[in-house]
């Protein structure tokens, strides 16, 4: 049985821009082509991930379009966040002032019992133990 993991914006971006840990990331992106892992991800990864690229300045307009195109490609299983999910990102960002985009991830770690991979360090830091038990950063996947 392949195991769910959920990564974040922060650690796919690392996948098309080269920056510390870029090696970690392309790690879970061999092991996602390789059928060993499945990642499942909110449905605004694609804009979240679209965005900071755009904002990076190193994309021109082609080249942002080929990355859409790779992410819509790369089979990844996009959840549209709603009814309990929902649910409980809300419980989350309110609960722990963080954003309701991060709270989605944590949500559906939580939902696919699985931990969410990310290389933003700000996220566990507002949450309780039981919360940051479901965080993996980057920077520790081996």
């Amino acid at each position: 049985m392949i195991n769910n993991i959920v990564i974040d914006a922060s650690v796919i971006v690392k996948w098309f821009i080269d920056e510390n840990d870029s090696d970690k990331a392309e790690i879970i992106k061999e092991l996602f082509i390789n059928e060993k892992i499945n990642i499942v991800v909110p449905s605004l990864l694609y804009y979240e991930v679209l965005n900071a690229l755009k904002y990076s300045k190193l994309f021109r307009l082609d080249e942002l379009n080929l990355v859409g195109e790779s992410i819509e490609n790369y089979g990844f299983d996009f959840i549209v966040i709603k009814d309990e999910i929902r649910e409980k990102m809300v419980e989350i960002a309110i609960n722990h002032d963080i954003s309701i985009y991060d709270a989605s991830y944590i949500a559906l770690a939580e939902k696919f019992n699985t931990h969410l991979i990310t290389a933003d360090e700000k996220i566990a830091k507002k949450l309780p133990k039981d919360l940051k038990l479901l965080i993996s950063n980057l920077k520790n996947y081996t």
